[in-house]
C-alpha cells in the first residue's frame, strides 16, 4: 500500500460506531483510498480490529456503491495485475460526504 496511514494519523479518526446518529450525507469522510477506477472513503475506524466505516465504489459502479465497512489489511493486499497498489490520497481534507461529488451522485 502506497501512503499507508500512521497508527497516529488513524487515531484522529472518529472510533467506529462514534458517528452512528449521524446521517449518512452528513458524515465526513477523513480518508480517501484508490486504486484505479476503485475508492474507499473513510468516516470510522477501529484501531483493534483494522476496521473502517465507509463508502465505497468499485470499478465506478455508481449503482452498487454502498455505505458499510472494509479493513486496512484488505486494502493492504489490493494489486492491480501489474503490481499497482492501493494508495491513499495525501492532499485529501476531511469533507462532509454530501460535498463528494463521486458519493453525491448516491443522494
Amino acid at each position: 500500500m502506497r501512503n499507508e496511514p500512521t497508527l497516529k494519523e488513524l487515531d484522529t479518526l472518529p472510533r467506529l460506531y462514534s458517528t452512528e446518529a449521524t446521517r449518512l450525507d452528513e458524515k465526513v469522510i477523513y480518508m480517501r483510498f484508490f486504486l484505479g477506477a476503485s475508492d474507499w472513503y473513510a468516516a470510522e475506524y477501529s484501531l483493534e480490529d483494522d476496521l473502517f466505516f465507509g463508502y465505497a465504489i468499485l470499478n465506478d459502479r455508481y449503482q452498487d456503491a454502498e455505505w458499510g465497512y472494509f479493513s486496512l489489511p484488505e486494502l493492504r493486499s489490493l494489486r492491480t495485475r501489474s503490481g499497482i497498489e492501493v494508495d491513499r490520497d495525501l492532499h485529501w481534507a476531511p469533507t462532509r460526504a454530501a460535498a463528494i461529488e463521486r458519493i453525491a451522485r448516491r443522494y
